[in-house]
């Protein structure tokens, strides 16, 4: 039983990279910020956010992830060519749990908002096998290891502690991998609470993605290459709501799949699947045709995890069950045909945690709907 538990733990850690309403809302003029770096031409209008957070709304055809070298002249798919069978999830979210996006900034259409943060370049968001004195991770959920086109949960949202002087993170993630070793191409999305990246101890939306050809890392816009076509919504931006301990929930819906036609990876979210945007297929080297590794649950990573480990989920660990541990529901993996499933080859999944003693999985299912798992814990927070 030990040995099977840690040929769990090294596959878990050696396979993931876990690279987060206009009311209250006012409109300042460009220059009245000097963290700008955006042209003032590329700039339609800035949106200044409850809580301090500020959007520049610029030309969709202008955003920065276009100047990525394997984009040159790329033309931005608006859309999807079409939607994965099954895709809509809105009548599987229980009644007692609402639906939670993040807040709403409404740019023109024809812009999308990019968030003020002086981050750029490299971001390590990376789970590769062996922990250093610089990255400490610990991960908890399910994983799947055959071929996949595509894969969607409705994340249980939480706002777990982290030191907010500390660089570690705690997020609710999905995850697709392909390749092997230091070469892996990796996409996610999900939501987390990131101090050293967001300046605060907010839970946000965010997606990540590595390079596994050049074995480079970017979180939202950090770096060039994932292209944005919402103009509601923006990365790095605060949830709506989040769920109470021992009260009212709220949840969010996520997939990423890859279009039939293009070949890109989608990131749609809520109860309507609207289309977020997209890591173009020219990115990559091993994802540009399929996954062979999805991870659906939730890490915690930095350099003090091993001393100061972070919330994780609710904080609560899994035994505790609905309302006060946090969980991942309706878990499906898109397969060749266009279509969402439930993965029923055991040896294909497994589902566990990398360290019982800070963070527990429990009241695992796979059924029709979907898979679900509760998971999380304290940490030493």
């Amino acid at each position: 039983m030990k040995e099977k538990q840690a040929i769990r733990v090294t596959l878990l850690l050696s396979c993931l990279v876990l690279v987060t309403n206009a009311k209250g809302i006012s409109y300042k003029r460009y220059g009245e910020d000097n963290t700008r770096v955006l042209p003032y031409r590329q700039v339609k209008k800035t949106i200044q956010m409850k809580g301090g957070d500020i959007y520049d709304c610029i030309d969709v055809n202008a955003q920065p992830s276009l100047t990525h070298p394997r984009l040159k002249n790329h033309k931005i798919q608006m859309q999807p060519s079409s939607f994965p069978v099954g895709l809509d999830m809105e009548s599987q979210l229980p009644h007692y749990v609402s639906e939670v996006q993040p807040y709403i900034m409404d740019c023109p259409i024809g812009t999308i908002p990019i968030l003020h943060n002086n981050r750029s370049g490299n971001v390590e968001h990376s789970i590769d096998g062996v922990n250093s004195m610089d990255i400490q991770t610990e991960a908890a959920g399910i994983r799947y290891y055959d071929a996949v086109f595509g894969a969607r949960a409705i994340i249980n949202v939480y706002e777990p502690r982290v030191n907010k002087d500390s660089k570690d993170l705690s997020a609710a993630w999905l995850q697709i991998n392909n390749g092997g070793g230091e070469h892996t191409d990796r996409i996610g999305a999900g939501v987390e609470v990131n101090p050293s990246f967001s300046g605060d101890t907010f839970v946000r939306f965010h997606i990540s993605w590595t390079d596994g050809l050049d074995k480079k890392s970017c979180l939202d816009h950090s770096c060039p290459g994932f292209v944005q076509v919402d103009h509601k919504s923006g990365l790095g931006a605060r949830l709506q709501h989040v769920s109470v301990y021992g009260g009212r929930q709220f949840a969010m819906t996520l997939s990423i799949f890859k279009d039939e036609k293009s070949g890109n990876w989608w990131v749609a979210y809520g109860k309507n699947n609207t289309p977020f945007g997209y890591w173009p297929s020219a990115l990559f080297s091993f994802l540009n045709y399929k996954g062979h590794f999805v991870f659906w649950g939730g890490f915690v990573q930095g350099p003090t995890v091993s001393s100061n480990a972070p919330q994780m989920g609710s904080g609560h660990f899994a035994s505790e069950g609905y309302g006060k541990a946090a969980y991942i529901r309706n878990a499906q993996i898109l397969n060749e045909n266009n279509k969402y499933v439930t993965p029923e080859d055991n040896v294909k999944l497994d589902h566990g945690t990398s360290n019982s003693t800070l963070y527990t999985v429990d009241k695992f299912e796979a059924h029709t709907p979907g898979m679900t798992i509760y998971y999380g814990g304290p940490g030493l927070v």
